[in-house]
Formats: C-alpha cells, sequence, structure tokens
C-alpha cells in the first residue's frame, strides 16, 4: 500500500470501525457494505470473517479501502454463511505506519469447544503486562496488536461456553473496548464498563440483527435502530433472539466526548444526538463565547462545516465556502518528495480565490493538533488576497494524548502541551485563535450545566489531562499523568 501524504499528520487519526451480521443469506456481504459506511473509522486495512455449517469459518483480510476489496465477487463468494464480522483499522497499538497483514482484524481462535473471532474497537492500556504474562505462560503471538491479548485470555479460560470465556478474558483487561465477535451460532457484542467507545444494535429483516460501531452503516443496509449496546453489557444473539448480560460491576459511563467533535460520521446518532445538530451547536456556543467582525464564515471541509453554519447561523455572518476540498485526493499519487511535501494541504485543499479576496474570514475547524495544517491554511488564504483571518476551532485545546484507542502524538508533538492560547496564535500567525471552552462543548453534547469537575459526564481526557483509566502500559514507558506532570 503507498504510504500516507506527509501532510496528513495534523489530525487525530480515527480508531477503528466493527460491524457484525447474523440471520442473513449471506452476511459478509451486509458486513461489506457496513465497513464501508465505517470507512472513516480506519482507511488503513479491513478484514471480515464469515461462518456457515457446510464451509466452517473463512476469513479475508486486505490492505486498503473496502471499495478496492470488497466489492470483488470472487473475494465475496470465499465468504459465505448468515453469520459474519468485519472491522476496518488504523493502527493505535502495534506497528504503526508498519502494519502486516497478520496485525488486520478480526483475529480467530480454535478453542476446544470450536472456533471464535473478534474485531475490537478501542485500546488496552495494560496489554504489555499482559503479553508478558501470556507469554511466559507459553502463549505464541501473532500480531502486534494488542486485541490478541484477548483471543489468548479466552483460550487459558476454564470456562465452557465462548461468551462466559470473553466474558473472563475482558475482566483482566483495562482500557476501552467495542467488541464484535462470533462462534459458530453466535454474534457477540461488549462494550466497556465506561463506555468509552460507540456501539450499536440494529434489526434487519425478520430474524436479522447487526451490531455497528455507528447508527450511519445501519442505514447503508436498511437496518433499524434499535438502541445502544449500554456500557458494561453484553450482548449475544442467536437464533433470532437477543440475551443481554452484565458481566463486569457498574460504573459511571464515560463515553469519548470527541466522537461528537470529529470522529463519527454526522450523519449518525450518538446517545439519542444527531451527531450533526452537536456540531452545529458547537459552532452556536464558539460564535457566543468567541464573536468576532467579519465578513464570512468559512469550514475548513469537511470536519468544520456543521460548526461553521451554526457560527453564523448565531453571528449573522454569512455562510460561505471559501475552500474547496479535492473529493479524489485519496493516497497521493505522487512519490512524496519535498517539492511535494512543500505543496502539503493544496493537494487536498484549494482557496476559492474570487470569493476570499479583501474579506475578514472566520475559519473554523475541529481541532488543532500540531498545527501545522492551520499555518498552510492561513498561507493559503493570505496568499488569495484575505484581509484577515480569525481561527475558531470547535474543540478545547488537544493537549494530552488519548491512549483509549485514538491515534494521537506523543505529548511533546501536541502544540497545546507546549504553548498558551496567546503564544499559539502568535506561532501559528492569524489575526486571532480561540477555542471552544470545555464548559461550552459539554453545553453542546446536551449538558446545560456543562461540565461536571467533580464527576465529569464524558472521558475528555486529549484535554483536561483527567483520564478516567490509568494508562499503565505508557505510564511504564515514563508518561506523566497530569498531576506529577504539574
Amino acid at each position: 500500500m503507498p504510504p500516507a501524504p506527509p501532510f496528513d499528520d495534523d489530525k487525530l487519526r480515527e480508531e477503528c470501525g466493527v460491524f457484525g451480521v447474523t440471520g442473513v443469506a449471506d452476511a459478509a456481504n451486509f458486513v461489506a457494505l457496513g465497513l464501508h459506511a465505517l470507512q472513516h473509522r480506519g482507511q488503513e486495512a479491513g478484514g471480515i470473517v464469515s461462518h456457515d455449517p457446510e464451509h466452517g469459518f473463512n476469513s479475508a483480510r486486505r490492505f486498503g479501502y473496502v471499495r478496492d476489496n470488497f466489492t470483488k465477487q470472487s473475494l465475496m463468494d470465499t465468504l459465505p454463511g448468515p453469520l459474519a464480522i468485519g472491522h476496518v483499522r488504523y493502527s493505535t497499538a502495534g506497528a504503526k505506519g508498519n502494519t502486516q497483514i497478520r496485525d488486520v482484524q478480526p483475529f480467530f481462535g480454535e478453542f476446544s469447544m470450536g472456533g471464535a473471532a473478534i474485531a475490537h474497537n478501542g485500546n488496552i492500556v495494560n496489554a504489555d503486562a499482559l503479553r508478558r504474562e501470556l507469554i511466559e505462560a507459553g502463549s505464541i503471538f501473532q500480531s502486534s496488536s494488542d486485541s490478541e491479548c484477548i483471543i489468548h485470555l479466552m483460550a487459558r479460560s476454564l470456562q465452557r461456553k465462548v461468551p462466559e470465556r470473553m466474558q473472563d478474558a475482558l475482566r483482566r483487561v483495562e482500557g476501552a473496548f467495542s467488541i464484535v465477535a462470533m462462534t459458530r451460532t453466535k454474534l457477540i457484542g461488549v462494550r466497556d464498563p465506561l463506555g468509552v467507545r460507540p456501539l450499536v444494535l440494529g434489526k434487519i429483516g425478520d430474524d436479522g440483527w447487526v451490531l455497528s460501531s455507528e447508527t450511519c452503516a445501519l442505514d447503508i443496509i436498511g437496518a433499524e435502530f434499535i438502541r445502544e449496546v449500554e456500557p458494561g453489557e453484553m450482548v449475544v444473539i442467536e437464533n433470532g433472539e437477543v440475551a443481554s448480560h452484565r458481566p463486569f460491576a457498574p460504573r459511571k459511563p464515560r463515553f469519548c466526548i470527541f466522537e461528537h467533535v470529529y470522529f463519527s460520521r454526522p450523519d449518525s446518532i450518538l446517545g439519542g444526538r444527531s451527531v450533526y445538530e452537536t456540531r452545529r451547536q458547537i459552532g452556536v456556543e464558539l460564535a457566543r463565547e468567541a464573536p468576532v467582525e467579519a465578513d464570512l464564515v468559512c469550514p475548513v471541509p469537511d470536519s468544520g462545516t456543521p460548526a461553521a453554519i451554526g457560527y453564523s447561523q448565531e453571528s449573522g455572518i454569512p455562510y460561505a465556502m471559501g475552500i474547496i476540498r479535492n473529493q479524489y485526493m485519496g493516497r497521493t499519487f505522487i512519490e512524496p518528495t519535498e517539492q511535494i511535501r512543500n505543496m502539503g494541504v493544496r493537494l487536498k485543499l484549494n482557496v476559492n480565490r474570487a470569493l476570499i479576496r479583501g474579506k475578514r474570514i472566520v475559519l473554523v475547524d475541529d481541532s488543532v493538533v500540531r498545527g501545522t495544517t492551520t499555518v498552510k491554511i492561513r498561507e493559503m488564504l493570505l496568499d488569495a488576497g484575505a484581509a484577515a483571518v480569525h481561527f475558531r476551532i470547535a474543540s478545547p485545546p488537544t493537549a494530552w494524548p488519548c491512549f483509549y484507542g485514538v491515534d494521537t502524538p506523543d505529548r511533546e508533538k501536541l502544540l497545546a502541551a507546549t504553548m498558551s492560547e496567546p503564544e499559539m496564535e502568535a506561532h501559528l500567525g492569524v489575526d486571532s485563535l480561540r477555542f471552544i471552552s470545555l464548559d461550552g462543548l459539554y453545553r453542546a453534547v446536551g449538558e446545560a450545566e456543562g461540565r461536571n469537575p467533580a464527576a465529569p459526564q464524558h472521558c475528555d481526557a486529549c484535554f483536561s489531562g483527567e483520564y478516567p483509566i490509568a494508562p499503565t502500559d505508557r505510564m511504564e514507558r515514563g508518561f506523566r499523568l497530569k498531576e506529577a506532570a504539574e
């Protein structure tokens, strides 16, 4: 697979997407469609495992986009059966940027009572310790993925049935996990006790059931959204019936607030709220918190669009498409030489010069990570004749890495970790830079009183530095928590 564009490292990378279907003919075809709808959650690789009584388990794992692999009839014919699960991947653990095919999920294990496959969205923060323990006990790992620990823990469990073995395994795991798994007859979905990553349940046809990372993937196959799998819940689907289990001690949920800001598709529903409407409301809050005299409000497409619409509606400043996205960019087709690197964002985004010239622009983006893209966009706008450039960011400053399923740079590479807001404004060379406050973000996601500092309603560690689960692996490697760093 060709390398990713060198200028694409200034965004937080989506984690992964999981999807599973049971009770329909040729379930793998439905899974391929679902993974296509979840492609935004991982573009590095994808895989599908299916089962039918005649051929047993079958799997296919490929690098690249779903559309380039799982639309070929010759491949889909190798994945027969009424039960299948799938996974799209961007590496958050293991060999980042150097993925081997053995790292691509779903993972499969053959146990004494039959086989099982598992697809995992999230990150296990005690994977290093578990891996050392399992290797010392004789386990042989095939991948660099933290998710493989779950299969080995299941193999060592003394329970008789796969769901019980999975419960045993997951009680040993720390971190974030939304899991879709399958046996010969069962489709299984599990969320960690904090519910950090999303997982939803849908219905298709008379006897079919679907598990998915997001509701938008239900829509593509015509499935009905039933409900979210609750934090700490395991659902086991067999013969058209759904059984709910509670294998973990109850805890107050801490769903990832960045799913609302960036990761999830705007046509999905999270916690009963439209992602699009939440992002529009973020723009409304931004306009109230950080007004400015300007002529146009423009989004950085596509993730900044709903917030820019909200900012425009609240401020009364006209909305316009001042930057146009090249929808066919994909991965760069030119070897990333130094000259191409210097072109940077221009391969993906282009300024609408006739609209921008002489105007004071409010530019709305979802986040600032390293700041390199922000600098290039500011240069493009000024080159096009903009009179002023005011950046408004639809999330608080990202000052801490995420260890729960997001590929975040090391802390020292995060601009907000080393600079104050005025220092960032000067460094980026913009006329003004303002982020939404953490309370403003909470209000936008439906918390009228803002963030509860004594018991935060969401996981917001990337903004606050308050980790709901101690990142033990990273702490062993020298990472210091907020209180230690201060």
